[in-house]
């Protein structure tokens, strides 16, 4: 690694010496972060379940000089640090939900290590730099939405910048996400014994088969930009009876709200086929508020691209390699509201991609570890160079 004056383009020796002090720290935390990512990853809890996970990710700032509340913003998996008084207030997110299923087949255990490693490296630097560093305990994040929870109640209210790294195939800068709506389908028709009583039954597994027909006839008229994708949990209770209820879980994406809007008007549309066609009961409940497009801050993210080119990452900006930054999170909806980033930092496994069990396994080991440190002083290092600024 070069020396990291190169990493401001000629910014004042305090920048780089402040830079050079931060990437000592986080080399120094190393042992404590890789233990916390791991300790994440062999004990995962999914959404809004993440009691162990929220504690000790705060635990270990709050060893780290932190003051840290639990229960933050009424959200019992949430907390915040704090660490500084500066007049910049520099947040970064920590995720820590995993799957269900297929653990932490997302990386979360990663961001969350990614995060405190900034912030308490910059945290070192806190009152010569001018800042508030700030940790938020992100909980949900996999189809939950709890950063919109937290936006709701004013958990963000005056943050200058906020920033997260997360793990995919390889390294992308910029966040391109779907806006999704996450939605819990029911139908609900009457029972009947299947041989003897057929006709006296209403059946809502064929309502949920009309659905599902009418959806994939739809795609043909659906712009790329667009993705609808479900699953059915309960189909029914047995072979011989007319099923009484079914549900499902599904997700409409679309390039940004406006025509997330638009396009879930038309998959209504075809749930109701299915209620009308079979005479069965329609109920459809979000599980979330949706989540938005991303706003990215161009400035910063430079800072971040450019901080992540000193220590040796490698952008790709084309290729299958790339689609993680795709995928839906409920960070598009802070950074409508606060100047923020969400860059991808890579794990040098394609073609193992997130969502997939193989996934998981990368993320601990060597390379993981490799690409905790380096998340974590390219976020701080940004952090320093925003300090500085101005950058608007």
């Amino acid at each position: 690694m070069s020396d990291a004056n190169s990493a401001t383009g000629g910014a004042d020796s305090a920048t780089s010496e402040a830079k050079r002090r931060v990437r000592d720290d986080v080399a120094g935390l190393r042992g404590e972060l890789v233990a916390l990512s791991e300790d994440l990853h062999r004990n995962p809890e999914t959404a809004w379940q993440e009691v162990e996970s929220a504690s000790k990710v705060g635990e270990v700032l709050r060893r780290n000089g932190f003051e840290v509340t639990e229960d933050f913003a009424g959200l019992p998996t949430a907390f915040h640090a704090r660490y500084g008084s500066g007049a910049k207030r520099i947040g970064y997110m920590a995720e820590y939900d995993a799957l269900p299923g297929i653990g932490h087949a997302c990386g979360h255990n990663l961001i969350s290590a990614m995060s405190v490693g900034a912030a308490i490296a910059l945290a070192r630097r806190a009152g010569e730099l001018g800042v508030t560093v700030e940790v938020f305990g992100t909980p949900a994040e996999e189809g939950g939405g709890g950063k919109i929870e937290m936006l709701d109640r004013g958990a963000f209210e005056g943050l200058d910048f906020a920033m997260m790294a997360h793990p995919a195939p390889v390294d992308v800068a910029r966040a391109a996400p779907f806006a999704v709506s996450h939605s819990a389908v029911r139908y609900t028709g009457r029972a009947a014994h299947a041989a003897a009583y057929p006709t006296h039954g209403r059946n809502a597994a064929d309502a949920f088969t009309i659905a599902q027909v009418a959806i994939g006839l739809l795609r043909q008229q659906l712009p790329p930009s667009v993705r609808v994708h479900g699953i059915v949990t309960s189909g029914g209770e047995a072979p011989n009876a007319i099923p009484q209820t079914t549900a499902g879980r599904w997700y409409v994406r679309a390039k940004d709200m406006a025509e997330l809007a638009e396009t879930e008007e038309k998959v209504r549309r075809c749930f109701e086929a299915g209620a009308l066609a079979t005479g069965c009961d329609l109920e459809i409940e979000p599980e979330s508020q949706p989540y938005s497009e991303f706003r990215t801050h161009e400035a910063a993210l430079k800072l971040y691209e450019r901080n992540a080119v000193e220590l040796g990452r490698r952008f790709v900006t084309e290729g299958p390699e790339t689609e993680m930054c795709r995928a839906s999170t409920d960070m598009g909806n802070v950074s409508q509201v606060v100047p923020a980033i969400h860059p991808y930092i890579g794990l040098d496994c394609f073609p193992v991609l997130n969502h997939q069990k193989e996934f998981a396994d990368h993320c601990i080991g060597d390379v993981a570890a490799r690409t905790l440190t380096d998340g974590a002083t390219a976020l701080a290092w940004t952090a320093v160079d925003l300090a500085r600024g101005p950058y608007t």
